[in-house]
């Protein structure tokens, strides 16, 4: 088993922790039905994209 030689400093180990982040995902107001959506996807309300119909949404009655 590999065992460190030396301690790394607590700036080493900060600096490669740096992209350990959370992202908040960009949302864009979807064209045909007006509900917030992820930037470059389907429309989970509705199932359009860009003006065009994907997918077919069932209604529950």
């Amino acid at each position: 088993m590999s065992v460190p030689k030396r301690r790394n400093s607590r700036t080493r180990g900060r600096k490669r922790r740096t992209h350990w982040k959370l992202f908040k995902p960009s949302l864009t107001v979807c064209s045909h039905c007006g509900a917030l959506t992820r930037a470059h996807a389907v429309c989970p309300s509705c199932g359009y994209y860009k003006g065009k119909e994907f997918i077919t949404i069932k209604k529950e009655v």
